[in-house]
């Protein structure tokens, strides 16, 4: 009877702790929850929202235009910004209109607050650039043009392994869950 009673709680033992290191496991290499400091995301994130990070994208690479990541700040800072430029792009903004290689890039999460600041004869985003992203590095910008510090003012462009990983879902509060794009 003892025999039995130590097999199943070496069984138990075993099975909680391969638990264990398979959830620190997916949080240190795949994914990883982080919360939301600030309004310079609004209106796309919003103070004290959840995210669930995506890690496996700083690993391959596949940090995409358009992502919105996390940042790896100084003193344990972390920050949350939109990319905008990858390297070797070329960065500019022109009366409000966001140029990437000369090309001009559709902006729908801003568009609702650009029409307002169009309404009062305000641009949303003042004029920068041209900028050269130089090789492993980003130029990030914040939804919240007008209450950011980003690639513009204060953060510089970010080395690539500055990049802590890419904003999958906003999870909390739950009834705000969705996908981040």
């Amino acid at each position: 009877m003892k025999k039995i009673m130590k097999s199943e709680l070496f069984s138990w033992i075993t099975a909680l702790t391969i638990a264990l290191i398979m959830a620190f496991g997916v949080r240190a290499y795949i994914f990883e929850p982080f919360i939301v400091e600030g309004a310079s995301m609004q209106p796309t994130l919003n103070n004290n929202e959840k995210l669930l990070v995506n890690k496996v994208a700083t690993y391959t690479g596949s940090v995409k235009s358009q992502d919105i990541i996390i940042i790896n700040g100084d003193e344990d800072i972390n920050y949350v910004k939109r990319v905008i430029g990858l390297p070797g792009d070329k960065v500019e903004m022109t009366n409000d209109k966001l140029l990437i290689n000369g090309e001009a890039v559709e902006e729908p999460y801003i568009e609702e607050e650009r029409e307002k600041a169009h309404a009062v004869n305000m641009n949303f985003t003042g004029d920068f650039g041209p900028i050269i992203v130089p090789a492993h590095k980003y130029f990030v910008l914040g939804d919240n043009r007008l209450n950011s510090m980003d690639s513009r003012n204060g953060l510089g462009l970010i080395d690539e392994d500055q990049v802590i990983g890419v904003s999958e879902y906003v999870v909390m509060p739950i009834k705000e869950a969705r996908k981040t794009e």
